[in-house]
């Protein structure tokens, strides 16, 4: 972001929690923020309408983790459907400082890492 236009509060906020993984950039992304280090997103800032949150990275395995902590997880509307991210909001308690978030930032970095080297399949065509 442009040094001329300061990060709003909350996203420099998430920023500080998340630095235990590495130098984070934030990118305006549908309507929120993507969160990366060295390009890899494993955050997101979005507001599902009970105001902004910060969403960590998950897959099947960690995301048992976070639902034992009572963590939601991103689930949006789309085209009148609920479509579901791998993603879950950070637990409250981590929200206050970022030794306490340091634990589910490196978690939600390995699931990013893990999910970028496993190969992608390959989309059908469209008739």
């Amino acid at each position: 972001m442009s040094p001329l236009r300061p990060l709003p509060e909350f996203t420099a906020h998430c920023l500080d929690l998340l630095a235990s993984v590495g130098p984070c950039q934030a990118k305006r992304m549908f309507g929120g923020w993507g969160i990366s280090v060295d390009g890899i997103t494993f955050a997101i800032i979005a507001d599902l309408g009970s105001g902004e949150r910060l969403w960590l990275k998950t897959d099947d395995l960690t995301a048992a983790r976070f639902l034992a902590e009572g963590c939601l997880r991103f689930v949006y509307q789309a085209k009148g459907r609920d479509m579901a991210l791998h993603y879950h909001a950070a637990p409250e308690a981590a929200m206050e400082s970022p030794a306490l978030m340091s634990d589910w930032a490196q978690l939600a970095w390995q699931t990013a890492l893990a999910a970028q080297a496993r190969p992608q399949p390959k989309k059908k065509p469209r008739p």
